[in-house]
């Protein structure tokens, strides 16, 4: 797999030479935080965002979800590229059974990824971005280009899903999280971390609520701690960042300050928190 050095500020096109960082952009677009962060990374290139989306891959067809057709009406009506392919369907097909956490990929899911990368092959682009992309990626995909991949978490936090992560957090009594990206692999969540930035989950607002938290433990049987109001303040913590440090992630690799991936993750935690104070 190939990356994306720092030296350069101009990119490579078809075309010639370009100032803009041109990014294909995988999502399955099965929520309205997938929705949210295209629409933002869109509004943030039309406010000067040195990036172009060359192309947005979408693991769904029109008419599997009413979010995903949302989404996909927000990039037809921004003009950008469109592939849709529904995993499902090619599972279908191909008789495959579905994914089982612990247990090796089955077959169709590599033959899936030798699909979509021959359909991103149709476009140039200098780097992959997945951002509620609910698919673990294979060699066929992540070995011929490089992705970046959102996760909810520091680069030495939790795995998993937000859920997972924030459940994590919660039971083991941390202080902070983060945001992060990583140079997708084979190893899931744990590839070279790009960027990140952090953020407290324990401060005197926070307190109360790890308080009843803490409290609700103690009761038979516990309250479930996603649906406790520490659990909802954290997501809302960490939503409330994710968008604002991806920009500043892709503005970071675009103007040439960060290589992918580079020889220690970046830390951008000041430039998210100077961003989310002007919202």
């Amino acid at each position: 797999m190939g990356g994306v050095g720092t030296a350069p500020a101009r990119w490579r096109t078809d075309e010639g030479m370009t100032d803009r960082l041109r990014v294909a952009w995988l999502t399955t677009g099965r929520g309205p935080g997938s929705y949210g962060a295209l629409e933002y990374a869109f509004a943030a290139i039309q406010d000067g965002l040195p990036v172009e989306v060359a192309v947005v891959f979408v693991n769904r067809e029109p008419g599997e979800g009413e979010p995903t057709d949302r989404l996909l009406g927000l990039v037809r009506a921004n003009g950008v590229p469109l592939e849709t392919l529904s995993s499902i369907a090619f599972r279908k097909a191909r008789g495959g059974k579905l994914s089982r956490p612990g247990e090796p990929l089955p077959a169709w899911r590599r033959e899936f990824d030798v699909e979509v990368a021959r359909r991103l092959g149709r476009y140039s682009f200098d780097l992959g971005v997945m951002f509620g992309y609910m698919l673990i990626a294979t060699e066929p995909l992540f070995g011929r280009f490089t992705f970046i991949n959102d996760h909810p978490a520091l680069p030495d936090g939790p795995i998993g899903t937000y859920q997972e992560v924030i459940r994590e957090l919660m039971g083991g009594g941390a202080r902070e999280s983060g945001c992060m990206w990583n140079v997708v692999t084979g190893d899931v969540d744990r590839g070279p971390a790009v960027s990140f930035c952090r953020y407290p989950i324990f401060d005197e607002q926070s307190r109360p609520l790890w308080l009843s938290y803490i409290s609700t433990r103690n009761r038979r049987p516990p309250l479930p701690p996603d649906e406790t109001l520490l659990y909802q303040e954290i997501r809302r913590r960490g939503v409330e960042r994710e968008r604002p440090f991806m920009v500043e992630t892709l503005r970071a690799v675009a103007e040439g300050r960060l290589a992918v991936p580079p020889a220690e993750p970046v830390d951008l935690t000041e430039a998210v928190e100077r961003a989310v104070g002007r919202r």
